[in-house]
């Protein structure tokens, strides 16, 4: 069947604005960067072209017959990713039934978040079900109802009205060797099959695709410069707490960033505040973790050996034989976060000191 003369056009534009979009993604990236090594220049735009990638698996979806879909992969990291963790996302309604059902493996926590959204900014957590609540068997496996009313029986997410999304975490101690969960969504209503394409709809979010893109690459940028004014220090990331931004609710975010020498290592000394999980993580200028697949770039709390209830973490480029340590691969800048869930109390800043590598390595 052929588009009627009045939506060619819009489909049309809307195609011309993704491009353009692109377009203007990289030419601001090229400017961004253009300072950088040739290294750091490509890195910028594989972090680009990751984004896309996320976005395009996300693109096409089906509220009727909704699939949770995995999230923040190494080639489509995504605004501070995190690959200690599983992620899944699904596009619901508010107004229908769903049945989630899935294994937890090895996870040390698992949670289900609703969110009401139009977009990245002002995502809000209004509805979630974790380990406090959610009923696994002897098998680790679980089933819940997502509906705006309760089911005869069994765990339930209530959907509220404005409910679009759901987010499905899994943390993990160790994420290479650990036992890795599952899960999948079903609806529990019939109903005809939708129109073979919603043309509006999908006019409307192919045009935003190109700009959203753009603003990932002013994001780059507007991060980088914000780190640059206080390097070596830790603060507490107060917009990310609360479920903001698709985050997690219940997690205390500190954050901070490393500029380094060759030689130099950072080091962080601090209170380990009793909590259900922690974690801390490097990532590049460019908002993406380092290469997890193939270096130590993250600790998990029941990896970070304590003494006397304190940790101790070196962020440097080569391991210097000290406990606790973390490779920078080498990067010169670089982002870190440190993600407590649910402490007891928030967490202390830690101490941060630069120090010359051959002073960490004689004294261990």
């Amino acid at each position: 069947m052929g588009r009627s003369d009045e939506e060619a056009p819009r489909a049309a534009d809307a195609w011309r604005a993704f491009v353009a979009g692109l377009g203007e993604a990289g030419e601001r990236l090229a400017r961004q960067t253009e300072s950088l090594s040739p290294a750091e220049q490509a890195d910028g735009f594989r972090a680009l072209l990751r984004a896309l990638h996320n976005q395009l698996s996300r693109f096409e979806v089906d509220r009727e017959q909704p699939e949770l879909v995995p999230f923040n992969g190494w080639r489509q990291k995504f605004f501070m990713d995190n690959p200690d963790f599983l992620y899944w996302v699904a596009d619901i309604r508010a107004d229908r039934r769903y049945r989630v059902s899935g294994t937890r493996g090895d996870a040390a926590f698992v949670s289900l978040t609703a969110y009401a959204a139009s977009g990245v900014v002002d995502a809000a957590a209004t509805a979630r079900l974790d380990d406090d609540s959610l009923a696994c068997d002897e098998a680790g496996r679980f089933s819940v109802t997502l509906s705006a009313e309760p089911p005869a029986s069994g765990d339930w997410l209530r959907l509220p009205e404005g409910a679009s999304a759901l987010w499905v975490r899994q943390f993990y101690e160790d994420v290479r060797h650990d036992a890795l969960g599952t899960c999948s969504i079903e609806p529990l209503d019939g109903g005809p099959p939708p129109p073979f394409i919603e043309p509006d709809r999908f006019v409307r979010h192919l045009a935003r695709l190109g700009p959203t893109l753009s603003r990932v690459a002013a994001a780059f940028g507007a991060v980088e410069k914000e780190e640059r004014e206080r390097p070596n220090q830790v603060r507490h990331w107060s917009e990310m707490q609360g479920g903001a931004a698709f985050t997690e609710p219940g997690i205390h975010y500190l954050r901070g960033a490393w500029q380094l020498a060759p030689g130099e290592a950072l080091v962080l000394e601090g209170e380990a505040v009793a909590c259900r999980y922690w974690n801390v993580l490097l990532y590049s200028r460019f908002l993406n973790s380092l290469d997890h697949r193939h270096r130590q770039v993250s600790l998990t709390g029941s990896r970070i050996p304590l003494r006397d209830g304190r940790y101790r973490l070196v962020l440097a480029a080569t391991d210097p034989g000290a406990p606790g340590w973390l490779d920078t691969e080498g990067r010169p800048f670089g982002l870190f976060v440190l993600r407590w869930l649910h402490p007891v109390r928030p967490p202390a800043l830690p101490e941060v000191r630069v120090l010359p590598l051959v002073e960490i390595a004689s004294a261990t």
